[in-house]
């Protein structure tokens, strides 16, 4: 499986790299889920790993949107698809339902998107995967698996899958520790995971990305136990 780390300084992406990440996630501020990292910070960390970048576009910590940020969301996606990034990290929902529009008016033609957890807002998530896999730019999702054990979780995001078919990859991620990701390889389900606090000194969210933890978890994940 895929292997993706949350990076929020070039320091992180040197050790998620070292580690045997296969994809990076760039944001700042993860305490509040990740927003907008700076274009001086994914420039660096472009020109220190070879490894493909997603990049967050998000201005506020909830999962909605409103005229007033567009374009400075614009600009920067702008920016970073200008800098040969892999795609953007993005997502908007209101009343339970995905906002798809402003996402299309922000994020510029040709560039991959990743439909952030928003995902996780959706009254009816399974009925949405068949609107966003309608968007050509979409072609990953990210969800927790919702609420439940964790053993649910796995069995819901098996049932993303297979719901979103050839598509949409859908990206385990959102609480996604050691025992999720257990659960995951053996079942052999998914395709691609996606880390923070997991592979993070003590597991915490302000703890540094740790090249030994990143290297467990992919250890994990290749042995399916």
């Amino acid at each position: 499986m895929l292997l993706e780390v949350i990076v929020q300084s070039v320091s992180d992406a040197r050790e998620a790299a070292r580690g045997g990440a296969d994809r990076l996630e760039v944001v700042r501020n993860l305490e509040d889920g990740g927003l907008t990292p700076s274009h001086d910070l994914v420039r660096a960390i472009a020109a220190e790993v070879s490894l493909p970048l997603r990049v967050m576009v998000r201005d506020n910590d909830g999962y909605s949107t409103h005229a007033g940020e567009r374009t400075a969301l614009a600009n920067a996606a702008s920016k970073f698809a200008d800098l040969g990034i892999d795609g953007i990290v993005i997502g908007f929902a209101h009343g339970g339902q995905p906002q798809i529009d402003p996402m299309i008016d922000i994020v510029p033609a040709g560039v991959k998107v990743t439909f952030h957890r928003a995902f996780d807002q959706l009254a009816d998530p399974r009925g949405a995967l068949e609107a966003l896999s309608a968007v050509a730019q979409i072609d990953r999702v990210l969800t927790s698996g919702g609420e439940g054990s964790p053993l649910a979780r796995c069995e819901r995001l098996h049932e993303y899958q297979e719901a979103a078919g050839s598509r949409l990859t859908i990206i385990a991620g959102g609480g996604v520790d050691e025992e999720v990701l257990g659960l995951l390889a053996q079942r052999k389900v998914m395709r691609e995971v996606h880390v923070g606090r997991a592979a993070r000194e003590g597991h915490r969210i302000d703890g540094a990305v740790s090249a030994g933890l990143v290297r467990r978890l992919r250890t994990l994940l290749d042995s399916g136990t």
